[in-house]
């Protein structure tokens, strides 16, 4: 856990020496785009509902608002496609393209009265969702319903797209082995930071890491090294 952490803090930390725009007072990392900070904030209620179109793709953005959401604040949470009481939450695909968007732009305007993100596709609406989280004081990246916190987002709009298409992580599987529980997690903080392609390395001399059923030995004998002992050139034998 401790080698995700320490990767994790140096991507950070290089996101932060090129963000996108000038220096803000929000904590968000990469630094949108564009970025207009505005009057007052948005304050959660008990009850919020988020209004967005029924696809699969839009519903795994509503299900993680939702699960960040009730996982931290303890409010209530509900998703429908269109509502008659107004929305706290909404999440609009334009019918008409931005094109200064792109595929994974997104456009969020934060007011006293609620949030809207906008965005040609859904993965737009995920990282205007992630920039949303990061908006929020800090303890809503907690497990566990965290008393005493108000609960507010500072009033913005905010216009952001990538720099660049391909946003990878390489995360070496062979020579240095990590759980399943923390690979999952390593890619959530990939996501949150908007990186969108995950390296996996996935065999070296160390070992091969992923089950080939139809090629058992790559597991069952790749999966483990022989210690060697000596200096470069001079190793001892392999052995079985």
């Amino acid at each position: 856990m401790k080698k995700i952490c320490l990767l994790i803090a140096g991507c950070s930390a290089t996101l932060l020496s090129f963000g996108q725009a000038g220096k803000t007072s929000f904590a968000i990392i990469p630094q949108p785009a564009k970025i207009i900070a505005k009057k007052g904030n948005f304050v959660l209620q008990q009850h919020i509902i988020i209004e967005a179109v029924k696809t699969a793709d839009v519903k795994l953005v509503t299900d993680f608002l939702k699960n960040k959401l009730t996982g931290s604040t303890g409010v209530k949470v509900a998703i429908k496609g269109n509502s008659a009481a107004p929305a706290t939450i909404k999440l609009l695909l334009l019918k008409k393209p931005d094109t200064a968007l792109g595929k994974e732009g997104y456009h969020l305007l934060v007011s006293k009265k609620g949030v809207i993100i906008k965005a040609n596709e859904p993965a737009g609406l995920f990282y205007g969702a992630q920039t949303l989280i990061q908006l929020l004081p800090k303890e809503i990246e907690g497990l566990e319903v965290a008393h005493g916190v108000v609960w507010t987002v500072p009033c913005v709009d905010i216009k952001d797209y990538p720099r660049f298409g391909w946003r990878g992580l390489m995360l070496d599987v062979s020579r240095h082995f990590f759980t399943k529980d923390e690979v999952k997690q390593y890619i959530d903080q990939m996501a949150r930071y908007k990186f969108n392609l995950l390296h996996m390395h996935l065999t070296d001399d160390d070992g091969w890491r992923i089950e080939i059923k139809s090629l058992p030995l790559l597991t069952s004998v790749g999966g483990f090294n022989v210690k060697k002992v000596g200096e470069f050139g001079t190793f001892s034998a392999p052995t079985a």
